[in-house]
């Protein structure tokens, strides 16, 4: 306990999922956490949940009016912003040929450009005081394409070339970014992909592990890329996947 003592850490997506995964655990060890999302209702009670520790600010990501609001309302309550967890995502499951070319720039928009718009944002303010980490949020699909999942794969290896340019730009200042790439996770967003019926095998039942993770698993990896624990690792990438990979 106690490893993101005194760090002010904000969370994109993390109404519900594994960015609440990530909210509750930071709170736990210690951290005074922003939540955010567009899922207004969800990210108060989740905020209001983890007591005095935590905020929740509404945003979208893909609004730099929003990144500004939401920097400027964690400066004002907690003085400082030592990480962020560019969390929020979507996915729109289409093949390429039937997909709207909107559908496809909207998956852009959330998942890589307002992935840039927080580091750019949170990045000026971690510039002005002794440096910070960002935690990017992309994916195996960031190293394996997926069937029906062009925007969202295009995004998460974007978010890859992203996170080593901004590690490159801002090591200077003392900032450090890095990526994480989880495999499945038992998510809402992931069960509404590929849908099966109950008892049903799954890709995840032939992986070396045997299942599915769990949001937990991703939000320890978050966590300890905060922590100073990490403190010499930038322009990394951490995968968390079962074995998927191997």
């Amino acid at each position: 306990m106690g490893r993101l003592d005194d760090k002010v850490v904000v969370v994109t997506g993390a109404a519900r999922g594994q960015g609440e995964a990530e909210a509750r655990l930071f709170v736990e060890e210690g951290a005074r956490v922003v939540l955010t999302d567009v899922l207004e209702e969800a990210g108060r009670q989740v905020a209001a949940s983890l007591g005095d520790g935590a905020l929740f600010v509404r945003h979208d990501v893909t609004s730099s009016a929003d990144w500004q609001a939401v920097v400027d309302t964690a400066c004002q309550r907690f003085d400082r912003i030592d990480g962020l967890v560019n969390n929020a995502g979507i996915l729109v499951a289409k093949p390429i040929l039937e997909m709207d070319v909107e559908d496809y720039r909207r998956v852009l928009e959330v998942n890589l450009v307002g992935c840039f718009r927080g580091i750019q944002a949170v990045g000026r303010v971690m510039r002005d005081q002794d440096g910070g980490s960002i935690v990017n949020v992309s994916s195996t699909a960031g190293f394996k394409a997926v069937p029906t999942a062009a925007g969202y794969v295009s995004s998460k290896f974007g978010m890859r070339g992203l996170t080593r340019t901004a590690a490159l730009e801002l090591g200077r200042h003392g900032i450090r970014v890095n990526s994480i790439h989880p495999g499945g996770v038992d998510t809402e967003m992931a069960r509404g992909f590929g849908k099966r019926e109950p008892g049903e095998p799954t890709p995840h039942d032939a992986l070396p592990l045997g299942r599915i993770g769990e949001p937990i698993e991703i939000a320890r990896l978050a966590l300890f890329l905060l922590s100073d624990e990490s403190s010499y690792s930038t322009g990394s990438e951490f995968v968390a996947d079962g074995g998927l990979l191997v």
